[in-house]
C-alpha cells in the first residue's frame, strides 16, 4: 500500500502538468467560441454559458496546478498539422474548437480523479454542457444565417449546376437548394457533396431537397419537404435539433399546420403558375398578403417569380424570395443575383423606414 502512495506522489507533478495544459486549452476554446457567440451571433444566453463554463474551469485552474508549467521543456510545443495553419469558415473554426474543449474535458476528467475526487466529476458534467452549447449554436447560426437571407435558389437539374451556383453565390447568394426529382441517387449524392463543398467556401447554407439521408450524408444544413413527404416530427428526429426543416405550403391550412409541426421556414406559392409545379394551381399574390400578416417563421415566396413579376410579389408583403429558372437559366447568374438582392435589399429599407 505504501508503495503505491509513494508512485502516486512520484507522479503529481506530472499529473499536474497534463491538468494544467489541459485547463489552458480548454479554457481558450471557449474563449474562441464566445467571442463569436457575442459579436457574430448577438446572442446573450450562449455567451453566458460559454462564460460560465470558463470560470467553472478556473476554480479547478489553482496556483499548485499553474507551478507545474513548463513550457520550455514540453516537446508539444513544437508540434503542428497543416490542417492548424487555416480555417476555411466560421463554422470550421467553431467546430475545431468545439471538439478541443470536449477533448481537453475528457483528459481532465480522466486525470482530474488523481488530483481530487469531485474534479473528475465536475468536468464530466461540463463536457455534457458543451456537447449541448455544440448543438444549440450550430442551430443558432443556421437559424440566424437562415433569417438573414432574402434570396433562395432553388437548383434545377443542369449540365452547369456547379457553374451557375458557384456564379450565384459570387453574387451575394446565401441560401441554396439542391433539388433534383429524376437523377440516380449516387449522381444526387455525388452533386449534393460538391454543392456542400462550394457552400462551405462561400459560407452559404446548403437545403437538400426531400432526401432526408442524402441531407446527412453530405452533412446539409437541412431539408425541405413537400406536403407528402415525410411528418416534420420524423424528420427532426432523424436530423436532430441543429438542422433546418423547411416545408412548402399553399394555403393558409396548410401553413398553420407546418408552423404548428415546428418549420423552420417555409415556402409560400406558388405564387403565379410554374412548370417546376406543374401540377398546383397558383395560390396567387392573395396568400402572399395572407404569409405577410400571419407568417410567425421566416418564408419565401415561390413559384414562377422572375425579374418582370417581382415588385409585384414584393409590393404584397415579400421581403424574402425563392427562385428556380430566374437564375438557373440566367445569362449572367451573377448580375442576375445581385439585381434580386438589391431589390430585396431596397424593399426591406423602405419597410423600416415607413413601417
Amino acid at each position: 500500500m505504501g508503495d503505491i502512495y509513494e508512485q502516486s506522489r512520484a507522479f503529481q507533478p506530472t499529473v499536474h502538468r497534463i491538468l494544467d495544459a489541459n485547463l489552458d486549452r480548454a479554457r481558450e476554446g471557449l474563449r474562441i467560441i464566445e467571442e463569436w457567440c457575442r459579436f457574430g451571433l448577438n446572442s446573450e444566453g450562449l455567451t453566458n454559458e460559454c462564460k460560465q463554463l470558463r470560470q467553472a474551469l478556473a476554480v479547478w485552474h489553482t496556483p499548485e496546478i499553474r507551478a507545474a508549467r513548463n513550457t520550455a521543456g514540453d516537446p508539444g510545443t513544437e508540434l503542428t498539422h497543416p490542417q492548424e495553419k487555416e480555417r476555411s469558415s466560421i463554422g470550421q473554426l467553431l467546430q475545431v474548437n468545439l471538439c478541443r474543449v470536449e477533448e481537453a474535458l475528457r483528459v481532465l476528467e480522466e486525470y482530474g480523479k488523481l488530483h481530487h475526487a469531485k474534479m473528475g466529476e465536475a468536468c464530466k458534467q461540463m463536457r455534457y454542457r458543451v456537447y449541448l452549447l455544440e448543438t444549440n449554436l450550430m442551430a443558432y447560426q443556421r437559424r440566424q444565417r437562415l433569417r438573414d437571407s432574402t434570396l433562395y435558389l432553388i437548383t434545377s437539374p443542369s449540365d452547369r449546376l456547379l457553374t451557375v451556383v458557384e456564379a450565384a453565390l459570387q453574387g451575394g447568394l446565401t441560401l441554396v437548394q439542391y433539388r433534383s426529382k429524376t437523377a440516380d441517387d449516387l449522381v444526387r449524392l455525388e452533386e449534393a457533396q460538391k454543392l456542400r463543398s462550394l457552400c462551405d467556401r462561400y459560407g452559404a447554407l446548403l437545403i437538400v431537397n426531400d432526401r432526408v439521408d442524402i441531407a446527412l450524408a453530405v452533412d446539409a444544413d437541412g431539408v425541405h419537404l413537400g406536403q407528402q413527404d415525410i411528418p416534420i416530427g420524423l424528420a427532426r428526429q432523424l436530423l436532430g435539433p441543429q438542422r433546418l426543416i423547411g416545408r412548402s405550403t399553399t394555403n393558409p391550412e396548410e401553413m398553420q399546420r407546418a408552423i404548428a409541426e415546428g418549420a423552420d421556414y417555409i415556402g409560400v406559392g406558388p405564387v403565379y403558375a410554374t412548370p417546376t409545379k406543374a401540377d398546383k394551381a397558383a395560390a396567387g399574390l392573395e396568400y402572399v398578403r395572407y404569409a405577410a400578416e400571419k407568417a410567425s417563421v421566416p418564408w419565401f415566396a415561390i413559384g414562377g417569380i422572375d425579374l418582370e413579376n417581382l415588385n409585384q410579389v414584393l409590393d404584397a408583403g415579400a421581403t424574402r424570395i425563392s427562385v428556380v429558372r430566374a437564375v438557373m437559366q440566367a445569362e449572367q447568374p451573377t448580375l442576375t443575383t445581385q439585381y434580386f438582392l438589391s431589390q430585396l435589399t431596397r424593399m426591406q429599407t423602405m419597410r423600416s423606414l415607413h413601417p
